[in-house]
C-alpha cells in the first residue's frame, strides 16, 4: 500500500517561502502605495477650503472667479451659484443675467430647456467659449469660426462697455453673425471675439469666446475688470450657473427629443455624455498602445547557445530552477519533471528499456514484480496529476524520493 501522507518536517527547502522573503518582495509595492496615499493626502489638503474649481466664483485660486464675484457684490450686485438647469430656468428674468461658464457641456435636452426658460424675459444670458456643440439652440444664427490666442486686444467697436473698459485679453472662439443685430468687438483676424446678440423676444445674448479675462489671474491686467463689471452687472441679480454631468437633466427628454434622437425614452448614451476631448484622448492612447505592442513583439531571432564562463554546480543550479518555478507558480512543469527523472532512473533498476520508461502498461507491472503486490497501485505518484499547491509538490518530490530508494534496495 502507498504510505500514508505525511508533509516532511525539517528544514526549510528552496521553494519554501519565508516572511523575510514576502517583506523584501512586498516591500516596494507597500511604499509605492504608501507614498500615493500621502501625497493624495497631502494635495486634498492643500487644495482644500477655498479651491472649488475652474470659472467658480467661489474659487480664490488662479483659474478661479472669486474676484470678479467679490466686485459684482461691492458693486450691490447679487450673486448665486447653481449647478442644476433646473435652478438656473427658475432663476431667469428681466432683473438677471445668466451666465454659463461650459454651454458646450449641456446635452441638447438641456439646451432647449434653457433657451425656453430665458426666451421672453429681457434678461441678459452670457456664454462662455460656447461653440458648434451649443450655439445652433442657445444663439440661432451665429456660426462658430476657428479659435485664435487670448492677447490684449482693443475694442474697435461702438459697444459702451466696450469702449469704457479698453483692451481686454480676449481670443478662443470667433464669431460670424451677417444678418443679425450685434456688436461684435475685440475681432481677431477680422472676426470677433465678443458679441451682444440683441433678440426683442428674448432679451440679449453675450457671446465670449474664451472665459479667461474672469479668472482671478488676469482680473486686474487691462480693462478686463471693466468690461466684466459691465456685462455681468447690468442688472440687479446675477446668475452663475456651473452645469456638471451629475445635473439629474442630463437623461432628462422632451417629445421632440425622442423624435429627434429615435430612441426609446430619449435618453442620451454613455458616449453621448463624454466630451469629445476625451475620446479623441483615449484614441490616441489607444494607437501609442498598439505600436508600443507592435515594438515590443518584433522578431528576436532564434536563441544563441553560449558556454558558461563558470562552472555552476549541480545544486544550485536545481535550486535556481526551483525558484523559477515557484515564481511562475509552475507546479505542473515541476511535477512533471520530477516524475520524468524518478521513471528514468527506476527503468534500469526494473529491467525495462528508456524508451519504455514512460510508458504506464510497462514500467508499473514491472515496479509491482519488483516490489510485490504489497506495494499497491504507484499510477498516481508515477503518472497522476499536478498538486495543488507547493506543500503537496514537496511532498510529491518526497515520495518519489522514497520509491527510488526502495527500489534500489529491494
Amino acid at each position: 500500500m502507498t504510505p500514508a501522507a505525511t508533509v516532511p518536517s525539517g528544514p526549510s527547502t528552496s521553494i519554501s517561502i519565508t516572511p523575510h522573503e514576502v517583506w523584501r518582495r512586498s516591500r516596494g509595492v507597500l511604499l509605492a502605495v504608501l507614498l500615493l496615499v500621502v501625497a493624495a493626502t497631502a494635495l486634498a489638503a492643500a487644495r482644500s477650503g477655498d479651491q472649488h474649481g475652474r470659472l467658480d466664483p467661489r474659487s480664490a485660486d488662479r483659474y478661479g472667479s472669486r474676484a470678479i464675484a467679490e466686485l459684482l457684490k461691492e458693486h450691490g450686485i447679487s450673486v448665486r451659484v447653481v449647478t442644476t438647469l433646473r435652478e438656473a430656468a427658475s432663476a431667469t428674468g428681466p432683473d438677471t443675467t445668466l451666465l454659463v461658464t461650459t454651454p458646450n457641456l449641456l446635452t441638447p435636452h438641456q439646451q432647449k430647456a434653457l433657451r425656453t426658460a430665458t426666451a421672453g424675459m429681457s434678461g441678459r444670458t452670457v456664454l462662455l467659449g460656447a461653440d458648434s456643440p451649443s450655439l445652433d439652440t442657445l444663439a440661432p444664427g451665429v456660426r462658430a469660426k476657428a479659435a485664435v490666442p487670448v492677447v490684449a486686444r482693443a475694442p474697435y467697436c461702438a459697444l459702451p462697455a466696450a469702449r469704457r473698459a479698453g483692451a481686454v485679453e480676449t481670443g478662443g472662439v470667433r464669431y460670424d453673425a451677417d444678418g443679425l443685430d450685434a456688436d461684435a468687438c475685440y475681432s481677431a483676424e477680422g472676426l470677433p471675439s465678443l458679441l451682444l446678440v440683441h433678440e426683442p423676444a428674448a432679451g440679449e445674448t453675450v457671446l465670449l469666446g474664451s472665459p479667461d479675462f474672469l479668472y482671478n489671474k488676469r482680473l486686474d491686467h487691462q480693462g478686463n475688470a471693466s468690461l466684466a463689471l459691465q456685462l455681468l452687472g447690468s442688472r440687479p441679480h446675477l446668475v452663475w450657473y456651473l452645469p456638471s454631468l451629475t445635473d439629474p437633466s442630463v437623461t432628462g427628454s422632451t417629445a421632440d427629443d425622442d423624435t429627434d434622437k429615435g430612441t426609446a425614452g430619449g435618453r442620451s448614451s454613455f458616449v453621448e455624455l463624454i466630451p469629445s476631448g476625451w475620446l479623441w484622448g483615449t484614441l490616441q492612447l489607444a494607437v501609442a498602445a498598439l505600436l508600443a505592442a507592435v515594438w515590443r513583439a518584433r522578431r528576436l531571432g532564434p536563441l544563441v547557445h553560449e558556454h558558461l564562463p563558470v562552472a555552476i554546480r549541480a545544486s544550485e543550479s536545481a535550486e535556481g530552477r526551483a525558484r523559477l518555478s515557484r515564481r511562475a507558480n509552475a507546479r505542473d512543469r515541476a511535477a512533471a519533471s520530477l516524475r520524468h527523472a524518478t521513471r528514468t532512473n527506476l527503468a534500469p533498476l526494473t529491467g525495462v528499456s528508456p524508451r519504455d520508461a514512460h510508458a504506464p502498461v510497462v514500467l508499473l507491472p514491472a515496479l509491482s514484480a519488483r516490489l510485490g503486490p504489497a506495494r499497491g497501485d504507484l499510477s498516481d505518484l508515477l503518472f497522476g496529476p499536478a498538486p495543488s499547491d507547493d506543500r503537496a509538490l514537496v511532498l510529491l518530490a518526497d515520495q518519489l524520493d522514497s520509491l527510488e530508494r526502495e527500489v534500489r534496495t529491494s
